[in-house]
Protein backbone atom coordinates (compact mmCIF):
# COMPACT_ATOMS: atom_id res chain seq x y z
CA UNK A 1 0.00 0.00 0.00
CA UNK A 2 1.39 3.32 -1.51
CA UNK A 3 2.28 6.14 1.22
CA UNK A 4 2.05 8.35 -1.45
CA UNK A 5 -1.97 9.03 -0.52
CA UNK A 6 -1.51 12.07 2.03
CA UNK A 7 -4.04 9.94 4.59
CA UNK A 8 -1.03 7.31 5.11
CA UNK A 9 2.16 7.95 6.70
CA UNK A 10 4.28 6.70 9.44
CA UNK A 11 2.16 7.15 12.20
CA UNK A 12 3.54 7.37 15.67
CA UNK A 13 1.14 6.36 17.51
CA UNK A 14 2.55 6.61 20.99
CA UNK A 15 3.16 10.30 20.64
CA UNK A 16 -0.32 10.70 19.38
CA UNK A 17 -1.80 10.07 16.23
CA UNK A 18 -5.48 11.97 15.09
CA UNK A 19 -7.18 9.34 12.78
CA UNK A 20 -10.58 10.23 11.30
CA UNK A 21 -12.93 7.27 10.49
CA UNK A 22 -15.66 6.87 8.31
CA UNK A 23 -18.05 5.16 11.73
CA UNK A 24 -19.59 1.69 9.57
CA UNK A 25 -23.31 1.23 9.57
CA UNK A 26 -24.15 -0.94 12.95
CA UNK A 27 -21.10 -0.40 14.63
CA UNK A 28 -20.70 1.52 17.91
CA UNK A 29 -17.99 4.48 18.47
CA UNK A 30 -16.49 1.63 20.60
CA UNK A 31 -16.18 -0.95 18.69
CA UNK A 32 -14.50 1.26 15.92
CA UNK A 33 -11.65 2.01 19.08
CA UNK A 34 -11.47 -1.72 19.86
CA UNK A 35 -10.54 -2.59 16.53
CA UNK A 36 -7.82 0.01 16.47
CA UNK A 37 -6.49 -0.96 19.37
CA UNK A 38 -6.11 -4.69 18.63
CA UNK A 39 -4.32 -3.68 15.45
CA UNK A 40 -2.06 -1.48 17.39
CA UNK A 41 -0.96 -4.33 19.83
CA UNK A 42 1.68 -5.61 21.15
CA UNK A 43 1.48 -2.07 21.74
CA UNK A 44 -0.11 -0.96 25.16
CA UNK A 45 -1.30 2.56 24.31
CA UNK A 46 -4.73 4.72 25.45
CA UNK A 47 -6.99 4.77 22.27
CA UNK A 48 -9.86 6.71 22.50
CA UNK A 49 -13.01 9.09 20.63
CA UNK A 50 -14.09 12.51 20.54
CA UNK A 51 -17.97 12.46 19.94
CA UNK A 52 -20.21 9.45 20.08
CA UNK A 53 -22.20 8.23 17.05
CA UNK A 54 -25.34 5.95 17.08
CA UNK A 55 -25.14 2.53 16.01
CA UNK A 56 -27.39 3.20 13.05
CA UNK A 57 -25.53 6.20 11.78
CA UNK A 58 -22.43 6.69 10.08
CA UNK A 59 -19.43 9.07 9.26
CA UNK A 60 -16.84 10.83 10.99
CA UNK A 61 -15.32 9.86 14.02
CA UNK A 62 -12.47 11.18 15.26
CA UNK A 63 -10.11 8.30 16.96
CA UNK A 64 -7.01 9.67 18.95
CA UNK A 65 -4.13 7.67 20.31
CA UNK A 66 -1.50 7.82 22.96
CA UNK A 67 -0.58 11.21 24.37
CA UNK A 68 -3.54 13.16 21.63
CA UNK A 69 -6.33 11.26 24.16
CA UNK A 70 -5.19 14.44 26.36
CA UNK A 71 -7.15 16.48 24.01
CA UNK A 72 -10.41 14.73 22.98
CA UNK A 73 -12.65 16.81 24.71
CA UNK A 74 -11.42 19.93 22.74
CA UNK A 75 -11.97 17.88 19.05
CA UNK A 76 -15.43 16.78 20.97
CA UNK A 77 -16.45 20.30 22.24
CA UNK A 78 -16.59 21.48 18.44
CA UNK A 79 -19.14 22.18 15.85
CA UNK A 80 -20.60 19.23 14.40
CA UNK A 81 -22.51 18.80 10.56
CA UNK A 82 -24.85 16.12 9.78
CA UNK A 83 -26.69 14.60 6.37
CA UNK A 84 -29.67 12.68 6.95
CA UNK A 85 -33.04 11.37 5.93
CA UNK A 86 -36.54 11.40 8.26
CA UNK A 87 -39.38 9.55 7.75
CA UNK A 88 -42.47 11.92 7.88
CA UNK A 89 -45.82 10.15 9.64
CA UNK A 90 -44.67 7.82 11.91
CA UNK A 91 -42.62 7.82 15.35
CA UNK A 92 -40.64 5.26 16.92
CA UNK A 93 -39.84 5.09 20.82
CA UNK A 94 -36.06 5.52 20.34
CA UNK A 95 -36.67 8.54 17.41
CA UNK A 96 -34.91 6.44 15.02
CA UNK A 97 -35.15 2.78 13.50
CA UNK A 98 -33.79 1.03 16.56
CA UNK A 99 -37.62 0.55 17.83
CA UNK A 100 -40.42 -0.52 15.39
CA UNK A 101 -42.57 2.80 14.58
CA UNK A 102 -45.25 2.90 17.81
CA UNK A 103 -47.87 5.49 15.86
CA UNK A 104 -48.33 6.72 12.24
CA UNK A 105 -50.13 10.33 10.93
CA UNK A 106 -51.88 11.21 8.06
CA UNK A 107 -49.77 13.68 5.99
CA UNK A 108 -51.68 13.85 3.03
CA UNK A 109 -52.44 17.71 3.47
CA UNK A 110 -49.10 19.27 4.16
CA UNK A 111 -46.98 21.16 1.93
CA UNK A 112 -43.52 21.85 1.13
CA UNK A 113 -43.92 25.50 1.85
CA UNK A 114 -44.95 23.76 5.62
CA UNK A 115 -42.07 21.85 5.46
CA UNK A 116 -39.42 24.86 4.72
CA UNK A 117 -40.89 26.78 7.05
CA UNK A 118 -41.18 24.05 10.16
CA UNK A 119 -36.96 24.41 10.60
CA UNK A 120 -37.19 28.01 11.46
CA UNK A 121 -38.07 27.19 15.10
CA UNK A 122 -35.15 24.87 15.61
CA UNK A 123 -32.75 27.69 13.97
CA UNK A 124 -30.55 29.28 16.84
CA UNK A 125 -29.84 28.50 20.44
CA UNK A 126 -32.66 25.51 21.75
CA UNK A 127 -33.67 23.58 23.93
CA UNK A 128 -33.99 20.08 23.59
CA UNK A 129 -34.67 16.72 25.79
CA UNK A 130 -32.43 13.79 24.88
CA UNK A 131 -33.88 10.41 23.24
CA UNK A 132 -35.04 8.20 26.18
CA UNK A 133 -32.97 5.63 24.19
CA UNK A 134 -29.09 7.45 24.34
CA UNK A 135 -26.26 6.79 26.18
CA UNK A 136 -26.70 9.58 28.20
CA UNK A 137 -26.20 9.21 32.09
CA UNK A 138 -28.51 9.83 34.55
CA UNK A 139 -27.62 8.55 38.49
CA UNK A 140 -24.54 6.74 36.72
CA UNK A 141 -27.23 4.82 34.61
CA UNK A 142 -27.06 5.13 30.70
CA UNK A 143 -30.63 5.98 29.53
CA UNK A 144 -31.09 3.41 27.02
CA UNK A 145 -30.28 0.27 29.62
CA UNK A 146 -33.62 1.64 31.76
CA UNK A 147 -35.58 2.73 28.46
CA UNK A 148 -34.75 -1.14 26.99
CA UNK A 149 -36.13 -2.57 30.38
CA UNK A 150 -39.10 -0.93 30.31
CA UNK A 151 -38.89 1.50 33.05
CA UNK A 152 -39.36 5.07 33.52
CA UNK A 153 -36.83 7.35 31.95
CA UNK A 154 -36.43 10.88 33.82
CA UNK A 155 -35.21 13.06 30.91
CA UNK A 156 -33.27 16.74 31.60
CA UNK A 157 -33.44 19.33 28.77
CA UNK A 158 -30.12 20.84 27.27
CA UNK A 159 -29.39 23.68 25.72
CA UNK A 160 -28.00 23.61 22.15
CA UNK A 161 -26.83 25.25 19.55
CA UNK A 162 -28.14 24.98 15.15
CA UNK A 163 -27.06 27.36 13.63
CA UNK A 164 -28.11 25.69 9.97
CA UNK A 165 -31.09 23.62 9.85
CA UNK A 166 -32.16 23.07 5.97
CA UNK A 167 -34.31 20.68 3.77
CA UNK A 168 -32.63 19.58 1.02
CA UNK A 169 -34.96 16.87 -0.87
CA UNK A 170 -38.70 15.94 0.31
CA UNK A 171 -40.37 12.98 -1.66
CA UNK A 172 -42.72 12.30 0.93
CA UNK A 173 -42.55 10.64 3.63
CA UNK A 174 -38.87 10.80 2.89
CA UNK A 175 -37.19 13.92 3.53
CA UNK A 176 -33.27 14.82 3.44
CA UNK A 177 -32.01 17.52 5.43
CA UNK A 178 -28.92 18.74 6.51
CA UNK A 179 -27.75 20.44 9.55
CA UNK A 180 -25.38 22.02 11.70
CA UNK A 181 -24.62 21.70 15.48
CA UNK A 182 -22.91 22.53 18.65
CA UNK A 183 -21.72 19.08 20.79
CA UNK A 184 -24.50 17.62 23.04
CA UNK A 185 -27.17 18.37 19.71
CA UNK A 186 -29.09 15.00 19.19
CA UNK A 187 -30.20 14.84 15.84
CA UNK A 188 -33.40 12.19 16.89
CA UNK A 189 -34.59 14.89 18.92
CA UNK A 190 -34.33 17.53 16.68
CA UNK A 191 -36.12 15.70 13.98
CA UNK A 192 -38.23 14.51 16.82
CA UNK A 193 -39.42 17.80 17.48
CA UNK A 194 -39.58 18.91 13.76
CA UNK A 195 -42.44 16.38 13.40
CA UNK A 196 -44.19 18.11 16.49
CA UNK A 197 -43.66 21.68 14.95
CA UNK A 198 -46.04 19.68 11.97
CA UNK A 199 -48.42 18.75 14.35
CA UNK A 200 -47.27 15.48 13.21
CA UNK A 201 -44.86 12.72 13.44
CA UNK A 202 -40.84 11.68 12.03
CA UNK A 203 -38.17 10.03 13.15
CA UNK A 204 -34.89 9.71 11.61
CA UNK A 205 -33.79 7.14 9.06
CA UNK A 206 -30.37 7.82 8.38
CA UNK A 207 -27.50 9.95 9.87
CA UNK A 208 -24.02 10.67 8.54
CA UNK A 209 -21.62 12.93 9.80
CA UNK A 210 -19.77 14.69 7.59
CA UNK A 211 -17.77 17.57 9.71
CA UNK A 212 -16.47 17.83 12.94
CA UNK A 213 -14.59 21.29 13.35
CA UNK A 214 -12.44 21.77 10.33
CA UNK A 215 -11.88 18.11 9.80
CA UNK A 216 -13.95 16.30 7.03
CA UNK A 217 -15.34 12.83 6.10
CA UNK A 218 -13.96 13.01 2.56
CA UNK A 219 -10.39 12.77 4.38
CA UNK A 220 -11.22 9.69 6.47
CA UNK A 221 -10.35 5.86 6.14
CA UNK A 222 -12.63 3.36 6.32
CA UNK A 223 -11.69 0.98 9.26
CA UNK A 224 -10.51 -1.32 8.12
CA UNK A 225 -8.23 0.10 5.31
CA UNK A 226 -6.18 1.50 8.25
CA UNK A 227 -6.16 -1.32 9.93
CA UNK A 228 -4.71 -3.45 7.52
CA UNK A 229 -2.31 -0.42 6.59
CA UNK A 230 -1.45 -0.57 9.99
CA UNK A 231 -0.77 -4.37 10.18
CA UNK A 232 0.94 -4.22 6.98
CA UNK A 233 3.43 -1.96 8.53
CA UNK A 234 3.92 -4.00 11.04
CA UNK A 235 4.81 -6.94 9.04
CA UNK A 236 7.49 -4.72 7.26
CA UNK A 237 8.76 -3.54 10.26
CA UNK A 238 8.83 -7.81 11.44
CA UNK A 239 10.75 -8.84 8.14
CA UNK A 240 13.28 -5.73 7.93
CA UNK A 241 14.07 -6.57 11.33
CA UNK A 242 14.45 -10.52 10.39
CA UNK A 243 16.51 -9.65 7.37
Amino acid sequence: MSTENSKFKDFQFAEGELLLINKPYKWTSFDVVGKIRNSLKPLKLKVGHAGTLDPLATGLLIICTGKLTKQIDTFQAEEKEYTGTMILGATTPSFDMETEVDETFDISQITNEEIYAACQPFIGDIEQYPPAHSAVKVNGERLYVKARLGEAVELRKRFVSVPEFEITRIELPEIDFRVVCSKGTYIRSLISDFGKQLNNGAYLSKLTRTRSGNFLLKDAFEVLELVNYIRSKKEEAKTQAEA
